[in-house]
């Protein structure tokens, strides 16, 4: 009996500790940066430019790239003259 009891303690046991590692949550560590490369921010603004003696006002886009880079781009210019706008 003392035998049978020996041997049946350490199998409840394990059981436990199986139970209970399995119920701990996951831990994800990341070293270092994050590596999502695809990620970009674009912002749209506007600015007031002068060429010669014409003034114009000029919507541009400008895209942050995830390798430190910025890409401008000018979306459109309009002429501004007194009270009027002229597009081009």
């Amino acid at each position: 009996m003392l035998g049978a009891m020996a041997f049946v303690v350490p199998s409840i046991e394990a059981k436990t500790a199986a139970t209970a590692v399995a119920a701990d949550p996951q831990i994800n560590v990341q070293i270092g940066r994050n590596r999502n490369r695809r990620i970009r921010r674009v912002v749209t603004t506007t600015r007031i430019t002068r060429v010669g003696r014409y003034r114009y006002r000029e919507t541009i886009r400008t895209t942050y790239l995830p390798n430190g880079r910025t890409r401008t781009q000018v979306i459109s210019r309009v002429r501004l003259a007194g009270g009027r706008a002229i597009r081009y």
